[in-house]
């Protein structure tokens, strides 16, 4: 999931975050759902906002979506542009570079 970080708050592409689909994978919707929970903003065709203090546990539920072996790499990982700079150590191990 492209993703940045602007003033301590963390944008997912509103193109790369998961879709919920009535009568879709039991997996896609939790994930959905679960991400949206913690989301300090999380409105359709926008990108979804998380501030630095929920990023611990974006993080562990972004792992452990990645461990279920349900969904790929592309959906749970952030990807962020070289021109980011330093990926946040809260974040690293569920983040690489684009």
């Amino acid at each position: 999931m492209r993703a940045k970080i602007e003033n301590n708050v963390l944008f997912i592409h509103k193109e790369d975050v998961p879709e919920f689909k009535k009568g879709g994978s039991v997996v896609r919707n939790s994930y959905f759902w679960a991400l949206r929970s913690i989301a300090g903003r999380a409105r359709r065709d926008h990108d979804w906002e998380y501030e630095s203090d929920v990023w611990l546990a974006l993080a562990r539920m972004l792992m452990s979506f990645t461990e279920s072996g349900y969904l790929g790499y592309r959906e749970t990982f952030l990807e962020f542009p070289l021109s980011q700079g330093k990926i946040p150590d809260l974040l690293r191990d569920v983040s690489t570079w684009e």
